[in-house]
């Protein structure tokens, strides 16, 4: 079977789009082995469920930047779905720009969420482990979104990608 090289922008969304299905993977066996353990051993992993919102937390970052590439996040299209193409493209110009500035504000943000658990040494209940690289984790995955929101933007913008599943 033959290989195609891939450009770099899109070795990187793959990347992204791959640490996004680990962390649905890590979240579904957190929940999956903490029922079992606790169905038919009546016992329960340590930190299970500081684990489990702190792998909720990175999948949902890490889950933006992989919906918002590929624009099957939740959308309203009544104007874009009556409007001409010229126009249908410049609403998404304009709704792509929007949802960089927003995503870069909550970035921006976030980061002071890392470095307050980072300060205030905040560790989980069971095993006093430090939460603040779970929380960088998931900051790693909001820059991922503001990275390929911005690709996404330069590829509507420079190639007239209609890179979208309106």
């Amino acid at each position: 079977m033959f290989k195609f090289k891939k450009n770099p922008f899109d070795q990187i969304i793959d990347l992204i789009e791959w640490a996004a299905a680990i962390f649905v993977g890590l979240v579904a066996v957190n929940i999956f082995l903490s029922v079992f353990l606790r169905k038919f051993f009546n016992t329960s992993i340590p930190d299970s469920y500081d684990f489990g919102r702190m792998f909720l937390g990175i999948l949902i970052f890490w889950g933006i930047a992989a919906t918002s590439y590929r624009g099957t996040h939740i959308t309203v299209d009544l104007l874009w779905s009556i409007s001409k193409p010229k126009i249908q493209r410049l609403i998404d110009i304009f709704a792509t720009l929007v949802l960089l500035l927003v995503v870069s504000v909550q970035t921006f943000m976030l980061f002071d969420k890392v470095k307050g658990t980072y300060d205030d040494h905040v560790l989980t209940y069971d095993l006093n482990l430090p939460t603040w690289p779970f929380f960088a984790v998931a900051w790693c995955g909001d820059i991922s979104a503001v990275l390929l929101i911005a690709i996404r933007t330069y590829r509507l913008i420079r190639n007239n990608d209609q890179n979208n599943d309106h």
